[in-house]
């Protein structure tokens, strides 16, 4: 048996008696629901002891460098969005990995995934009078993600318009 995942997960009372019964051969842990605070806290846990039972610390993120990277990480995915619409390893949006824009207008619509929206929206690019120079579409179970590169500016009223597609869930232009 083993968690690596999070200490909540397992009742270690149990898989200690599991353990003792011979029902659990063997194990191994490194997240438990109660953990030291600091290193100089006491550790106990009724799996202590126990043959055939390896328990090591969870520290895959508690060194400084592993938080210096982490921090960085989620400013560069938070400037992706920002800067390119970019939604590269995001957990709630489909995953997008998007180049910078240079000579065209950027414009991305998030969307319930149904069908009909990137009809709709083009109809209503075309409309504006606006030339589509490059998109990419993104869909999972619930969102879809358009992001439309267009050849000049656009009005406020093809803004307006674009955010009013049916199914619409957040409108947002870049450049």
């Amino acid at each position: 048996f083993l968690n690596l995942s999070r200490g909540h997960v397992v009742d270690v009372g149990a898989l200690a008696q599991a353990m003792g019964s011979g029902r659990v051969a063997g194990a191994a842990v490194d997240v438990f629901p109660e953990e030291p605070r600091t290193n100089s806290d006491p550790f106990e846990s009724p799996l202590q002891g126990l043959r055939n039972m390896i328990l090591t610390p969870h520290i895959g993120g508690s060194t400084e460098e592993a938080q210096e990277a982490i921090a960085e990480f989620a400013a560069e995915r938070l400037l992706g969005y920002l800067n390119r619409g970019d939604t590269t390893f995001s957990v709630n949006l489909p995953n997008v990995q998007l180049a910078d824009v240079s000579g065209a207008h950027r414009i991305l619509h998030i969307h319930r995934n149904q069908p009909g929206v990137l009809a709709e929206l083009n109809r209503a690019l075309a409309a504006a009078g606006l030339n589509i120079l490059g998109q990419h579409l993104k869909t999972d179970e619930r969102t879809g993600y358009v992001i439309t590169d267009v050849d000049r500016d656009y009005d406020p009223e093809a803004l307006r318009v674009l955010k009013t597609v049916p199914g619409t869930l957040k409108f947002r232009t870049l450049h």
